[in-house]
């Protein structure tokens, strides 16, 4: 699989150049899902921005209204139910899977119960491009302090990649660089704090920074 590891999505040429190049293809000729699954763990998440998400209203046009050929819903607390019969063709079919925020904890525990974290590996042309938390949840922490899912055994996620992501960078009065710093020196791991026009691209383990705006590597 590869990655496209962003804060905020597609927010600006550089980052829409790297995703054709990820795709392959152009974006109008792209099938994608949506999967909208971490906003229901987060408590600033709820019926109204999955609403908002999936129909591509803003800041959502960064990410499903980019002008796919066509858009689905795929969320994963649903899977386990109707079985794998019918929604790993749906997967395989589409060339990108549209990855939303919210708690990564939450994405990460119907990731792994629904079976789409094992069948990953068998999707080396398929592009996952994550928001927030959809990026957050292939790493291997996100640090307590993202943790917003009361759930949540710790703060360990999938460990696609070898590193971990700080989010938002200046977006918010708490995610400052100071408060990346602080946050760095307990994840453990090699990380990135990243702002919204940043993005990684992950390729056969190969990371690279795509970015208009502000990045700091930890590490």
């Amino acid at each position: 699989m590869k990655l496209l590891l962003t804060s905020g999505g597609v927010t600006n040429p550089s980052i829409h150049s790297a995703l054709v190049t990820l795709l392959g293809k152009p974006i109008e000729e792209c099938h994608a899902l949506c999967v909208p699954t971490a906003q229901w763990g987060h408590p600033m998440c709820g019926p109204a921005s999955v609403r908002s998400f999936v129909a591509a209203d803003p800041p959502s046009r960064y990410l499903p209204g980019l002008g796919w050929a066509s858009v689905g819903v795929l969320e994963l607390s649903a899977l386990p139910s109707v079985g794998a019969e019918r929604w790993v063709p749906w997967v395989r079919e589409a060339d990108v899977l549209l990855v939303d925020g919210g708690d990564a904890t939450y994405l990460c525990h119907w990731m792994r119960e629904s079976g789409l974290a094992d069948l990953l590996p068998s999707l080396p042309d398929t592009v996952w491009v994550g928001v927030s938390a959809g990026s957050m949840v292939m790493t291997p922490r996100i640090g307590t302090s993202f943790v917003e899912w009361p759930s949540a055994p710790d703060d360990r996620t999938l460990g696609v990649v070898d590193f971990s992501i700080f989010p938002h960078l200046d977006a918010f009065p708490t995610n400052t660089l100071a408060h990346a710093r602080r946050w760095a020196a307990e994840i453990g791991v090699p990380a990135y704090a990243i702002d919204e026009q940043t993005a990684l691209t992950v390729v056969d383990g190969v990371v690279e920074v795509v970015s208009e705006g502000e990045w700091t590597r930890f590490g």
